[in-house]
């Protein structure tokens, strides 16, 4: 199979780490570096709200655990139009977007919602070869465990 005929929904990422607009950068954080991932899409259900970054929380952060505990993930998403691709997008056309739009990470929605996301790793692992198109659903996951920041006690 070359990559020109492959589609979005047969290289995308099917396991997805999501993090609630409610949830705060401190859980954003501790969810990529768990995960291992640099993006990490922002759901209310299966509707993506954006897509957060690696270098947005790292560019957001200021402040020790208990401002980063306090704050919302949905107040770090860009407010500028960002992409949305279906299962069936050739892959040759999410490359395109990528480019055009200057993003590294494409959220893939069904009628049903989020499904998966391909990322430029995914793009070049297709060209490269060296991917085996998946079949069957994708699968989002929040909420993995919950962080309680544990804050210094003042002294009386």
């Amino acid at each position: 199979m070359t990559a020109e005929s492959l589609t979005a929904e047969q290289v995308m990422s099917r396991i997805l780490v999501a993090v609630r607009p409610d949830e705060s950068p401190l859980m954003a954080w501790e969810l990529m570096r768990r995960a291992g991932v640099h993006h990490l899409p922002v759901v209310d259900g299966r509707h993506v709200l954006g897509i957060l970054t690696r270098e947005q929380l790292a560019a957001s952060w200021s402040g020790g655990p208990e401002e980063q505990s306090s704050r919302q993930v949905r107040t770090l998403l860009r407010r500028e139009h960002k992409p949305l691709i279906r299962p069936d997008t050739p892959l040759v056309r999410v490359a395109a977007v990528m480019l055009d739009t200057g993003c590294d990470a494409v959220p893939v929605l069904s009628d049903d919602g989020l499904i998966g996301m391909v990322t430029v790793r995914d793009v070049l692992s297709a060209v490269a070869g060296r991917i085996r198109p998946a079949e069957g659903p994708g699968q989002v996951v929040t909420g993995m465990f919950h962080l309680e920041p544990v804050l210094p006690h003042e002294n009386r």
